[in-house]
């Protein structure tokens, strides 16, 4: 596999800093910090990526202090002094190994359900009564949530924002994907309020935009913030939030004009286009309706999506030619990797010295380290 790399490691400018190349590490839920605390372990992983090229470190979701913002065992917090401590030592390697870090903002809405800590006897929380896909027939629906609960959660991520400013981080990622909080208001098929948080796409709409104008108007202009999203959901990879680049648009508009600086376009296959009659994906049709960077994300570098690797299932090295013209076409800015650097922290090194044949293949054993 012979590929020329050049255009993956030209450096980007990111808030005050500048990324020495293009290549960042995906969020991806470790379930490593006991009590949402990180510790030196997890510092010591994340410094280990940094060392190895990624040039941006996103961290792992980091749940915002309210009610029900977490629903998986040992997941990070942005709040309290001995989450934030962690975080300044996790910040500190990252940083001593030439790399920015950013987390990511994570409120899980209605994926919670009663029995998940940190306190077991509270169920989730979400825009409707609507059981999560993911639950299927069993579990228990969410709690709706009230005008001022949505107050109290907007300021929970600009509170958590502050603090990510405050302990060193680079900038903010809000988790806007995958069928959790965010956008558990953005789909249709989880929201069915009929207030102005609901019914129209432009009042689905509102929850995001006012959590990312909360956190611009807390950190202030120049601290870069970060917006992922997507089209699939868990437990409904067939989901569509838009048809077609009109409804993008009406999409991703309000929330450049909220402050979204950057727009992390979550896919499962980065190749594939999003629309009938263009070969750009997620990311290309983001950055050309919005001219904000974009990053793409999907299975970069390996021969099956991420699906395969929860079935128990490894996945091969793959050709990075179509990456790289894509990111030379300017379809894209930034180019995520996840499982790829789970497996084999030196990835983006491998990559720069043309060594694709010393790349390790994903092993799902791997998972293990996440």
């Amino acid at each position: 596999m012979k590929t020329h790399t050049e255009t993956l490691f030209r450096p980007f400018p990111f808030g005050s800093t500048t990324l020495w190349n293009r290549i960042v590490m995906a969020p991806m839920t470790r379930s490593h910090s006991p009590g949402g605390v990180t510790t030196p372990e997890v510092a010591a992983y994340y410094r280990k990526r940094a060392e190895g090229g990624a040039a941006l470190i996103i961290t792992e979701g980091t749940v915002v202090d309210c009610p029900g913002s977490n629903g998986y065992p040992a997941v990070p917090r942005i709040y309290g002094d001995d989450a934030l401590d962690g975080w300044r030592q996790v910040i500190e390697e990252v940083h001593h190994a030439g790399s920015a870090i950013i987390p990511q903002l994570w409120h899980v809405g209605s994926v919670r359900q009663p029995g998940m800590e940190p306190d077991p006897s509270m169920g989730g929380f979400g825009p409707s009564p609507i059981l999560h896909p993911t639950h299927g027939e069993g579990g228990t629906p969410p709690t709706a949530l009230g005008s001022g609960d949505i107050e109290g959660v907007i300021e929970a991520f600009a509170q958590g924002a502050v603090n990510a400013r405050s302990v060193g981080f680079d900038g903010v990622e809000i988790h806007g994907a995958h069928g959790y909080l965010v956008d558990q208001f953005l789909w249709e098929k989880t929201n069915e309020r009929t207030d102005h948080y609901g019914g129209s796409p432009e009042n689905r709409l509102r929850f995001a935009t006012e959590i990312v104008a909360a956190v611009r108007a807390a950190v202030g202009a120049d601290f870069p913030i970060v917006f992922r999203f997507s089209q699939w959901k868990m437990g409904d990879y067939r989901a569509k939030l838009v048809q077609d680049p009109q409804e993008l648009e009406a999409l991703l508009t309000p929330l450049t004009e909220a402050g979204v600086d950057v727009f992390h376009a979550s896919t499962r296959k980065y190749w594939k286009p999003e629309f009938k009659d263009s070969n750009l994906n997620l990311a290309g049709w983001t950055r050309k309706i919005t001219g904000c960077p974009t990053i793409t994300v999907g299975s970069v570098g390996l021969d099956s999506d991420f699906l395969g690797a929860f079935m128990g299932n490894g996945a091969g090295p793959m050709s990075i030619e179509n990456l790289i013209e894509r990111l030379e076409r300017d379809e894209f800015d930034l180019v995520a990797v996840g499982r790829a650097l789970i497996t084999d922290p030196q990835w983006p090194t491998k990559v720069q010295q043309g060594h694709f044949d010393d790349i390790k293949p994903f092993n799902p054993e791997a998972l293990a380290t996440l």
